[in-house]
């Protein structure tokens, strides 16, 4: 016997909404500019505690690491970009 739209539909699995775990921190850094996905990402590893303190500045990693890191967020075309590009997408993303 078939079931109901209604039935069917709260059957169904529902997806979870991101939660934003520090909203002052995503707020002062959307304001700054940053991209809400980064800015998401930023305040809820600061409030997990994962923030990795001791990490080099985008200029001092090698080219091979700024591409690991484009390919890893998704930057396209990156194989054919410069350290500079690089760096500025991967700020820009």
């Amino acid at each position: 016997m078939f079931k109901g739209y209604k039935q069917i539909f709260n059957d169904m699995p529902r997806e979870k909404t991101p939660q934003i775990k520090k909203p002052k921190t995503y707020d002062a850094l959307v304001d700054k500019g940053m991209s809400k996905e980064k800015a998401a990402r930023i305040s809820n590893a600061q409030a997990a505690g994962t923030i990795d303190h001791n990490s080099k500045k985008l200029e001092e990693r090698s080219k091979s690491d700024l591409l690991a890191e484009a390919k890893e967020i998704g930057i396209k075309n990156r194989h054919s970009m410069n350290k500079g590009q690089l760096i500025e997408e991967i700020r820009g993303h």
